[in-house]
């Protein structure tokens, strides 16, 4: 068994004993367990046993934060200097059940000089929905099969980025047979809600589900050293805040926490949430919503007026409104991915 196996066995030890036996990693010690499995030096049997006990046990936070660590010396990494972007983690398994809205709040937001990064993937286990880059391709933009140079320009020039894993993150694409063998969402697919391509300084947008999952990943980028965090209790784990619900957030900053309870209701917004049909369908609702009709363009207005209010360009949610229905209705995010389409 060559050297790097055996001290990957020993790691697995730690995270794989029983209740009251195991250890847990460090953040060195996770961060040398993430190396290992991203640089394709341990075995299928190791892997899937590593991904399988880590998710019926749980990683630590300090164990994400070490994973984290190694996601950002291995992945790929933009920058902004001088603006400060919006970065979006999203489940990497796309959605199944709701109209996504993030890929028409980007475009918005983008035309307006607040910059967004993006990163995802191909469909993947263990739900296969629509990704950002599928439903990206649909509105005419394509991601996938650029360089990360590529990616660079289009943020340079028009404030607008999303990384693709099987182009610029290879070493966790390799990953992707092992997660689909054991059936389960690894602590991998948490971890790709914490991590961003971009560094530098933005504000570190993150979905989640549970509440433990929430408290976790506010320990987790704490640690890390994230200074600015906003955690959305989305539609299907994403970021897209609900219009049928209030939405339940928290805005993290140097160490302080402060609970967000947004209400749709309070501020006119009554539509239903739009049920996921197809790319076709969806294609045609998300142009309409990009011109400010249609059934998505609620959701769209209350996201964007949230998103613009906590990206501080306005002093209070009201004024985000404001100033979000004057973006759609001036068309600058059509205008925008129809100048990415030419």
């Amino acid at each position: 068994m060559a050297p790097e196996a055996i001290r990957f066995r020993e790691l697995l030890a730690k995270v794989g004993s029983g209740e009251h036996t195991s250890t847990g990693l460090n953040r060195g010690e996770a961060r040398e367990a993430m190396d290992l499995m991203l640089q394709g030096l341990v075995g299928d049997a190791q892997l899937g046993a590593f991904l399988i006990a880590h998710r019926i046990r749980r990683p630590a936070a300090i164990e994400l934060t070490g994973m984290l660590d190694s996601y950002r010396s291995h992945g790929p990494v933009l920058r902004t200097p001088g603006r400060r972007p919006l970065c979006f983690g999203v489940p990497y398994d796309g959605r199944s059940r709701t109209a996504p809205l993030l890929p028409l709040l980007a475009l918005v937001l983008a035309s307006a000089d607040q910059p967004v990064v993006l990163h995802g993937g191909d469909p993947m286990p263990v739900k296969y929905g629509v990704t950002l880059a599928e439903l990206f391709s649909v509105l005419g933009l394509n991601w996938r099969g650029l360089s990360l140079a590529e990616v660079q320009q289009r943020l340079d020039r028009h404030g607008l980025a999303l990384t693709h894993q099987a182009d610029h993150f290879p070493e966790a694409q390799r990953l992707l047979p092992v997660r689909d063998a054991i059936g389960k969402r690894p602590p991998v697919a948490s971890l790709e809600l914490l991590w961003t391509p971009h560094q530098g300084d933005h504000l570190l947008v993150s979905g989640f589900v549970h509440p433990p999952t929430e408290s976790r990943a506010w320990e987790a980028l704490g640690h890390a050293g994230e200074a600015d965090v906003f955690t959305v209790k989305g539609l299907e784990g994403s970021t897209d805040l609900p219009t049928t619900r209030a939405g339940i957030t928290a805005r993290l900053r140097h160490g302080g926490m402060t609970r967000i309870l947004l209400h749709p209701r309070d501020h006119g917004i009554t539509a239903q949430e739009v049920a996921w049909q197809s790319l076709d369908v969806w294609r045609d609702q998300a142009l309409a919503a990009l011109v400010g009709v249609g059934p998505l363009a609620d959701a769209l207005l209350w996201n964007l007026g949230v998103y613009w209010w906590q990206a501080g360009h306005s002093d209070s949610l009201e004024a985000g409104l404001v100033q979000a229905r004057a973006l759609l209705a001036a068309r600058s995010g059509e205008r925008l991915r129809r100048e990415l389409a030419a």
